[in-house]
């Protein structure tokens, strides 16, 4: 196959080059990570822990590089790319605290007979890895996978190769052995095809609703298989009353804009419950939009908003704005290619009637403005999607977040917080279009093993009380 460049958004510097996989060098990384599996599952916790957290080692001896990396090839600040490289060293230790709190052996009964629980690895599983956050999400996986003592082959993004490699040159530096994790680049089809193997023990998938339904029609008919999927979402934040002005616009704007709107949390339709203070509330909000900085995020002082991650996604952003306002939409702060910097779009808010928004994710910085006529509109309103990853409420009435929190279909409910918000101790992931009732984060834990369950008597004994029809072995 022929040489890949991966260009910057930000200049067209390269900052990959090289070839996605060939079929035979798939089938042989895919067959070194299989045979590697028995020997990775025979290790101690206490020796994989060890090396994973020389993995975290690596990251932090390599952390400037790698968020610089981040920034070439995603375009988002350098001082997100920061912040990724850190949640992805803390997932580390999440991973292995979730591991000690849910998936550790346990056992009861009595000294004669005693009922016991065990975790043992699935086998090789495929992670396909986002590019959004092109470090932090493939380790959601890779981390808890190899804790748990599973072989991982491992796809980036193709728009984020040189970070995966990154991944894989920090594992080798913490002393990883060979097979254990397999990194190959390519489009779709490497995963078809690491997909197709028939004894695959499990693919761990973010991204798009269209992604994550095409690997769940390939994997029709195998159970054996456990996928794990992390997708989209049409995500509501919806505003009730609040008395603190800047502390909302702060909320929203971190909500709807952060990353360039390239978050699957990110809030895609503001529900705001109709109220003069509401309207004066989004009118500040529509002059506050466009005060933020937006631009190279390599230039100083860093903008809050790079780039999208190619010029495709910015034209996709055009299109899907010009095609709400062809329903009628209403432009407060519409997304335009910055100057000087071309995959930079400034951020886009419009206001529509509810029953003319469509039901699709769109991936960049474009939200819609909505009016609820009462609370109970509002919940209806934010519950009018086939997704359900994450949802807000901004209000200063603890008996509204109550009834939000139990009437909206989401997996992430955040109260008086970014729609973005998420702790490494919790379990990440959505309902409906949004996930397959797989959450990562915390809960990874769960399905990177399987339990075994026995029921244990050290020594065999007759018993004295037999069912009805046994008499005669008595």
């Amino acid at each position: 196959m022929g040489s890949i460049q991966r260009l910057s958004p930000i200049d067209n510097r390269i900052t990959w080059h090289g070839s996605w996989a060939t079929s035979t060098e798939i089938d042989a990384a895919y067959e070194r990570s299989r045979h590697a599996a028995k020997s990775w599952a025979r290790k101690s916790v206490t020796d994989r822990i060890d090396l994973i957290q020389r993995y975290a080692q690596a990251l932090e001896r390599n952390k400037d590089a790698i968020a610089h990396c981040i920034t070439l090839e995603s375009g988002k600040p350098l001082w997100e790319s920061k912040q990724e490289v850190m949640a992805a060293k803390s997932k580390v230790d999440n991973s292995i605290d979730a591991l000690k709190k849910r998936r550790s052996e346990c056992s009861s009964g009595s000294a004669s007979l005693s009922n016991v629980i065990r975790y043992h690895p699935l086998g090789t599983v495929l992670v396909l890895g986002p590019y959004n956050l092109p470090l932090h999400l493939p380790g959601a996986h890779i981390v808890p996978s190899l804790l748990a003592g599973n072989t991982v082959v491992f796809k980036p993004s193709e728009k984020t190769p040189a970070v995966g490699d990154w991944i894989a040159r920090c594992w080798q530096e913490a002393g990883l052995p060979d097979g254990v994790l397999e990194t190959l680049h390519g489009a779709v089809e490497v995963a078809k095809q690491i997909v197709d193997k028939p004894d695959l023990a499990g693919v761990f998938f973010t991204g798009s609703h269209r992604g994550g339904v095409a690997l769940h029609k390939q994997l029709a008919g195998r159970p054996d298989c456990l996928l794990a999927l992390e997708m989209g979402g049409n995500n509501p934040l919806v505003v009730d009353g609040v008395r603190n002005v800047d502390a909302s616009l702060q909320v929203i704007v971190q909500s709807c804009f952060i990353t360039s709107g390239q978050r699957c949390t990110c809030a895609r339709r503001l529900i705001v419950v109709e109220s003069p203070e509401n309207r004066q509330l989004i009118e500040k909000l529509a002059q506050a939009v466009k005060k933020i900085r937006v631009g190279n995020p390599l230039q100083t002082p860093e903008p809050f908003m790079g780039c999208l991650v190619s010029s495709e996604a910015c034209e996709s952003m055009l299109i899907a704005q010009s095609a709400l306002r062809d329903r009628g939409a209403q432009p407060l702060s519409e997304c335009k290619r910055m100057v000087g910097s071309p995959n930079s779009l400034t951020p886009g808010l419009f206001e529509i009637n509810a029953d003319l928004i469509d039901d699709e994710e769109h991936f960049g910085p474009l939200t819609t403005v909505m009016y609820a006529d009462d609370f109970d509109h509002a919940i209806h309103l934010a519950n009018a999607t086939k997704y359900g990853l994450s949802a807000g409420l901004l209000s200063d009435d603890s008996s509204k977040f109550q009834r939000f929190v139990e009437n909206v279909n989401a997996g992430i409910i955040n109260w008086n917080s970014p729609t973005t918000g998420a702790s490494g101790i919790m379990p990440f992931g959505g309902v409906r279009a949004s996930g397959n009732h797989r959450p990562s984060g915390y809960f990874a834990a769960d399905y990177c093993s399987y339990p075994k369950a026995s029921v244990q008597a050290n020594e065999l004994q007759a018993s004295n009380s037999l069912p009805p029809g046994l008499e005669e072995l008595a």
